[in-house]
Order: C-alpha cells, then sequence, then structure tokens
C-alpha cells in the first residue's frame, strides 16, 4: 500500500528552517545491458563511448537530399559508429533524510525514452533525450532502502550524429517540506538596464499551502561580493503566486566581455518559521532585435561571432563534465567566438552555467525534425503529443540564464518549405513567447526562397539562413524582420596536419586516406568557405552575424566520407576532436579576436621528398601585411585586398618552392611598421615526447580533468610533423586516466585504453582527479623511439611541471 512521506515520519515533522530542501546529486550506480551482469558506473554516464568503433552499429541506409543525394547509399559512420543502440538498465539506492515530506527527481537528460521505476512502481516517463524533466516520486517512498530504476532504450536510425546512451547528465534527488518553492516557475527577468540603475522583475511560485494567509515571499538579489543590493517581501496570491519588481542601483551588466553575474534568493516563512529556501545565478542585461537596431545587448548593436557545436565531448562521449565544458568554451573564447548554438538539441544545465560564468551568448535550440522525418525514428514519433512539453521543460528549465539570448525551434525541418510548416512555427513561436516574452525565436531554415515565400521565416522573430549566403541580396527585402542571421554558415572541412597538393578550391573533396586538406580551401555541396560568410557579415549592415558549423568536431557526420570506411567523425570543426586548434581555428581567431593578435603560418615545413617542389604558403592574421622569408630569401610583402575570393582575410604566397630549413613571416601594420615574426623550421628526428597541461591545479572532487597535450618533437624542440608513434601512458597516485584522442577521424583506436598513436605528431591524454589530496604522475612511452615523458600533477595545488625525455 502506497503511504506519504509524513505518514512515515510523522514523528520527525518537525520543520527545521531552511534545512528541509535538501538535494542528492546521485553518482554512483549500477549498469547492465541485459538486467544480468551490473557493474558500477559514475554517472554521468555513456554506455557506448568504450567501444569498439564498427561500421555494423546504425547503418543507415538512404539518400541524404539535403546533401544534393538522388539515390540510397549506405552511411557508415553517420551516427559515429559506436554501440549506442539498444537497452540499458540503470538502478541505485537511496535512504530518505529526516523531516523531508516531499521528494522529487530531477534527469537533466536520458538517453533515450527513459522510463523511471520507485521500489518496483513506474514514477514516469520521458520520450526526449535532450530534455530535462522532474517526476514526484513522493507516493513511492518507504521509509528506507530506497530503489530507482532507469530503463533505456535507442532505437536505430534515430539520430543523424552520435547522441550518446545512458544516464549521460546529472541526476539529483531532491527533498522538501510541503510548502516549497518551484524553481521553474521562479523568473528573472531585466526590465531596462542602464550604468545608473536596473530595473528587475521576479515572479516566484510557491506550491503545497492549504493556505497563503500567513506566508510571506521575500526575494534578494545579492551582488559578486556578497553584499545586497535589492530585496522586497510580499504576500502570495491564492495560486502562490508573487511578483517584484527591483531596482538595482550601479548595476554590473551581463556580457560575454564581462559576464558578471548575481545571486537570486527566495525564501518562504509563515511567521518566523522558514519553509523553503533556493538560490540561483542571474545575470542583469537587456536583448532586443529590431530593424533599426539588429541585434543589441544592453543598448548596443552587436553581431553575433557564433559558432555551432554538438553536445558529445569528443573521447568522453556525451557524459557531460564541467572541466571538459570549461574547456571548450576557453577554446571558443580564445578563438573570439561570443556565441554558441547548442545544435541541434536542447543544452546541459551544466553547460549554461558555464557559459554564464564565463560570458559566451547561447542560442538554445529544440528539435532537428517536427512532425516529418529526416531519419525514420527520430522526434517525429513525439512531435505531436510532447512538442508542448519539451519546449516547456526547455524553457522553464533554462529561462534564468543570462548567457541565453535566443530560442531556436528547430533546424531545417522538412516542412519549413510548406504552408503547415509556417503554422507550426507560428504556433511555437507564440508558445515559446507565453513561457519567455524577453528572447526572441528563430529557426534554421536551408532553403531559403522556400521559406520565404511560404511564411517561414516570417512566422518567427528572427529569420534564420542556414548557408546559401547567395541568397541574402536577393532575399533582404522579403524579410519583414529587416534582417537576416545565418544561423548555420560554411561547414569548411579540414584535418588538422594534412596538406593536400596542388592546392585547388573544391567541394566534395574526398581522398584515398579519408581526410581533408587543411588550407581551408575545401568545403561541401551546400556551402562555402569561412571568407564568404565573413564577407557577407562584414559588407552587409542588415545581418546580425552567423553561427559557423562546427567550433569543434563531433563523433558522427563524417562528411564527405559518407561510406568510406573507417571513418567516423566530423571534419567541420575548427577544433579537431581530440580539442587542437586546426589551421581555420586562426582564420577565425584573426578576425573575431579584438584582444590579442594572431600571427599564424601554415603547412608545417617538414616535407621530405618535396624538395624543389610548389608549396603554397598561407598566413592567419590580423595586421595587414607581411613578408615571407625561406631560408632568408623574401618571397615577396604582400597586403590583404579584395580583388580575390581568398585574399581579403588570408595573406598567401602560391609559388613557394619547398627548401627544408627556416621559413619566417614577418607581419607589419597600417603604418608599415614591423609588428610581429614567426618562424618554423623542417623537423630533424624525433628526440623526446613534450607534454604539457591545459590546468594550474585539480580539485579533489574525481570529477576534474586534466589535459595533457603530448607533442613529439626532435632534439632542439621542432614538432615533428608526421610523427604517428604508438604511445602508452601509466597514470598513478591520485589521478586516474580516463581517455586519450589524437583528433584522426579514421582512428578505430579506442578512447577509453591507455594508448594512441600520435596523428601528425599529437594527440591529447585526458586524466582525472581522485577524491583525495596527493601528486600524479603521468608517464608517456614511446616504444619505437624508447623516449619517455613525465609530467607531476598535484591534487589542490600546482606543483612545477618537471618534464623529461630520454633515450
Amino acid at each position: 500500500m502506497k503511504q506519504s512521506l509524513l505518514a512515515l515520519f510523522l514523528t520527525a515533522s518537525v520543520v527545521c528552517g531552511a534545512q528541509n530542501r535538501q538535494e542528492q546529486n546521485l553518482k554512483t550506480w549500477q549498469f547492465s545491458r541485459d538486467g544480468k551482469v551490473w557493474q558500477q558506473v559514475s554517472v554521468p554516464h555513456d554506455w557506448a563511448i568504450n567501444g569498439p568503433f564498427d561500421r555494423k552499429w546504425d547503418i543507415q541506409h538512404l539518400a541524404i537530399t539535403q546533401d544534393g543525394q538522388n539515390k540510397a547509399i549506405d552511411h557508415t559512420g553517420r551516427s559515429g559508429a559506436l554501440p549506442w543502440l539498444g537497452e540499458g538498465r540503470y538502478r541505485t539506492v537511496f535512504t530518505v533524510p529526516k523531516g523531508a515530506k516531499r521528494a522529487e527527481l530531477y534527469f537533466d537528460g536520458a538517453m533515450s525514452e527513459p522510463v523511471v521505476y520507485v521500489n518496483g512502481q513506474e514514477a514516469g516517463r520521458w520520450n526526449y533525450g535532450y530534455n530535462a524533466f522532474r517526476l514526484d516520486i513522493t507516493q513511492l517512498l518507504r521509509r528506507e532502502n530506497n530503489e530507482i530504476t532507469v530503463r533505456l532504450h535507442n532505437v536505430e536510425e534515430s539520430s543523424r550524429w552520435y547522441p550518446g546512451a545512458g544516464l549521460y547528465r546529472p541526476v539529483r534527488l531532491i527533498f522538501t517540506g510541503d510548502i516549497r518553492i518551484d524553481p521553474w516557475e521562479t523568473f528573472f527577468r531585466t526590465l531596462s538596464a542602464d550604468a545608473n540603475n536596473a530595473n528587475v522583475s521576479v515572479n516566484t511560485q510557491i506550491k503545497g499551502a492549504k493556505s497563503t494567509k500567513n506566508i510571506k515571499t521575500t526575494v534578494t538579489i545579492k551582488n559578486a561580493d556578497g553584499r545586497v543590493v535589492a530585496q522586497k517581501t510580499a504576500s502570495p496570491d491564492a495560486q502562490g503566486r508573487a511578483s517584484f519588481n527591483l531596482d538595482v542601483a550601479h548595476p554590473q551588466l551581463w556580457s560575454p566581455e564581462s559576464p558578471t553575474l548575481y545571486t537570486l534568493i527566495t525564501t518562504v516563512k509563515d511567521g518566523n518559521k522558514h519553509l523553503d529556501r533556493t538560490s540561483q545565478r542571474v545575470g542583469i542585461r537587456t536583448i532586443d532585435v529590431s530593424r533599426a537596431h539588429g541585434f543589441r545587448l544592453n543598448g548596443l548593436s552587436r553581431k553575433f561571432q557564433g559558432v555551432c557545436l554538438h553536445h558529445d565531448l569528443g573521447p568522453l562521449g556525451a557524459a557531460v563534465n564541467k572541466s571538459a565544458i570549461i574547456r571548450q568554451i576557453r577554446l571558443m573564447k580564445d578563438m573570439g567566438v561570443d556565441a554558441i548554438r547548442t545544435s541541434h538539441n536542447m543544452p546541459s544545465q551544466m553547460q549554461m552555467e558555464v557559459c554564464d560564468s564565463m560570458g559566451m551568448m547561447v542560442m538554445a535550440e529544440s528539435f532537428d525534425a517536427w512532425a516529418e522525418p529526416k531519419v525514420k525514428n527520430d522526434y517525429n514519433r513525439f512531435y505531436t503529443q510532447w512538442w508542448r512539453k519539451d519546449l516547456t521543460n526547455l524553457i522553464k528549465g533554462h529561462r534564468n540564464h543570462p548567457s541565453i539570448v535566443m530560442w531556436s525551434i528547430g533546424n531545417e525541418i522538412p516542412e519549413q518549405w510548406k504552408t503547415e510548416g509556417a503554422r507550426r512555427a507560428k504556433e511555437m513561436t507564440e508558445f515559446c513567447h507565453s513561457l519567455d516574452n524577453t528572447r526572441p525565436v528563430t529557426a534554421g531554415g536551408d532553403n531559403p526562397k522556400a521559406c520565404t515565400d511560404c511564411g517561414f521565416y516570417a512566422a518567427t522573430d528572427v529569420p534564420g539562413f542556414n548557408y546559401r549566403g547567395f541568397l541574402y541580396d536577393e532575399l533582404i527585402n522579403r524579410q519583414p524582420q529587416g534582417f537576416i542571421l545565418g544561423t548555420e554558415t560554411t561547414s569548411t572541412v579540414s584535418s588538422r596536419g594534412v596538406y593536400k597538393f596542388p592546392v585547388e578550391t573544391k567541394k566534395m573533396a574526398t581522398y584515398p586516406d579519408g581526410q581533408c586538406s587543411s588550407y581551408d580551401v575545401e568545403c561541401c555541396g551546400w556551402s562555402n568557405l569561412p571568407d564568404d560568410d565573413m564577407r557577407m557579415q562584414d559588407d552587409r549592415t542588415w545581418t546580425i552575424g552567423q553561427f559557423v558549423w562546427t567550433g569543434i568536431d563531433y563523433l558522427g557526420e563524417p562528411t564527405p566520407y559518407y561510406s568510406y570506411w573507417p571513418s567516423r567523425s566530423s571534419y567541420f570543426g575548427a577544433v579537431d576532436l581530440a580539442g587542437l586548434p586546426k589551421d581555420r581555428y586562426y582564420l577565425y581567431r584573426a578576425q573575431w579576436n579584438k584582444r590579442e593578435h594572431t600571427l599564424h603560418l601554415l603547412p608545417h615545413w617538414t616535407w621530405p621528398g618535396r624538395e624543389g617542389k610548389n608549396t603554397p604558403v598561407y598566413c592567419y592574421t590580423d595586421y595587414p601585411q607581411a613578408e615571407l622569408f625561406v631560408n632568408g630569401r623574401s618571397q615577396g610583402r604582400i597586403a590583404k585586398c579584395d580583388t580575390a575570393r581568398l585574399d581579403r582575410y588570408r595573406l598567401r604566397w602560391n609559388n613557394v618552392v619547398y627548401e627544408p630549413g627556416e621559413l619566417k613571416v614577418v607581419a607589419y601594420d597600417a603604418d608599415g611598421r614591423k609588428a610581429a615574426e614567426k618562424i618554423i623550421r623542417t623537423a630533424g628526428q624525433p628526440a623526446a615526447l613534450r607534454l604539457e597541461t591545459d590546468c594550474k591545479q585539480l580539485s579533489p572532487n574525481g570529477e576534474d580533468l586534466a589535459y595533457i597535450t603530448v607533442t613529439m618533437v626532435d632534439e632542439d624542440g621542432n614538432e615533428c610533423p608526421d610523427a604517428d608513434d604508438l604511445i602508452s601512458f601509466e597514470v598513478s597516485g591520485a589521478g586516474s586516466f580516463r581517455a586519450v584522442c589524437n583528433g584522426d577521424a579514421t582512428s578505430l583506436e579506442s578512447f577509453t585504453t591507455p594508448q594512441m598513436r600520435l596523428f601528425h605528431g599529437k594527440l591529447v591524454l585526458t586524466v582525472q582527479s581522485s577524491e583525495h589530496e596527493g601528486s600524479i604522475t603521468v608517464k608517456a612511452k614511446d616504444a619505437r623511439h624508447h623516449l619517455t615523458g613525465i609530467l607531476q600533477l598535484i591534487n589542490i595545488k600546482q606543483v612545477p611541471i618537471r618534464i623529461k625525455a630520454r633515450k
């Protein structure tokens, strides 16, 4: 017989102040694929990332009409070639704390179609694997030895990329008293703000009160120093709702350049008795879009310098990790990126919290399909009954994040060019406005003419053009909003360290090695080069920015290698799957990063066998002109110009003849003065392994990660760009090996085995902290050249890093 917590804990029902609310992060679970053999895992967990890679996983036989395919072919690595299909089960046990009267389970996402059981009884289910959901489990609990079981089911042809598998985002258990605050009903909005004053609105709601007669709700805003800057108290109405209007003097406005956060504290009392208390990080900032000003943040017009990001974290798979997300955002910000699009799915709370604190604007996207499918088992199965529920959870769960500046209701929806698609877009846009009237709504369409003709673009606040920049001028006057956003642009493809000769601009080029050229002159059939989209943004006042496909490589979609095996991850990123920048990273950095100068040369200068052959040299820099030297001989001083497609944002010496030695570029400022220089040299024989870490300290929480770049160098420290040695690793002390990746889209080596080959001289090792303090020793060994690299870290405190390389 079901019993409530009130009945179970009648003798312990005294309310103990704000301690009524207790949260547990459910990290330790048992996992099984068959319900018979179980293993302990730590959540977030991705059951498929261990592999093995195999072309048999989710082969999709179809024609991708959007990619120009007119007959069906086998797509072997489209969803990552990892074993994410099928069922998985998780279970864990917990104890209810004394004084708790109600309990709620919070899942930030579960891949996919989770069904949740508590003590053997179904507590609820959700269908969309990317969405957060909450379940009230109060009536299912017993005094002790409570068990949660989650069953998940991933079906074939339900994703166009690697979705991951399992409880890949955090799961929390929240205990409260009967009278409680609903954090998703607490809505913080900035109504107006300038340097002198901000006017903010807070709506909140309490639940569980039979009468609100003696109840008071207080909202308090504290600044980054913990000082109270605004506070008000009100009596909630009969439904528990309370609204507040507050002024904050001399506010610190949130922006990518200055991501100042405040703390919003909501407290509920009955007389002097504390009933509940919640705390959320918020930001004070205004956003708007208009014909006159385009997109404005805090009253200032700006164009998005954005990238699209998929949700996987490379060798970690879909399992979210704060250190990994921080590293991604840090890389993007150094590139000059100020916005990301969560393509094509709802983001995690952890990702948005990092974007809040580090200063990254976000377009939070929702769906890749509506009622009509792209692949036979995608979201179309759920759309009609679930889209309102899914958008409600997305918006209510995330609307207090200052980083989110726009909602996207879809990406290249199949019905985008139909009147039915326009009707759905209008209905969904209005529904978003009903939940949040502070942010504009967009949707990415890759058939701009049809989207314009049928009213699809007009149904949203922001017309989102996916590619087709050549149609901007033709269609701008037909957009009632008066501006265009590049919701997805470019799709240039490249492989780090790979250069193809002769250097030619190509579309859908493929090669026997399954790689793409890093000269950044190759793109897809429907797309273009970075230079094209930069020009569209720089030369037109009515464009409001772009989101480049993509900032970082991701698992799945190895375009243009649809059926090539082995190939299991993308080539689109400015950064490879290991987190190592490609050359293209510096092309964007030179235009977007206004804080620091950029001077980057490509290709490398170690080409045995190319002596005497033409080997073009490119320079990506923010300086307007530069002179190139090969072994001290000038190859000419050139300046950027608009006369050719690739000469406005690049400096190119197309007729350089390769000879070993020194390649040097000298950059000059606008006044013709020497400003900087860069030298790369031909590498000798491998002589050492260089280990470099990205972090200054680790915390002993069992979650912090250190990313260690391993590079093969010669005796003078020059990188060996073609080294492909097999490197093995040993991690000892207060840390453990977590993953390794070399950025090669054709590698079938396991991410979770402590060895991997270098790809063009580099790879990245991931080390995870333990839950106790102490030193961590990392050893990298190369059997071919008998080299050893040693790096020492310590939990909590940073010690000098000693790097040894010896024969």
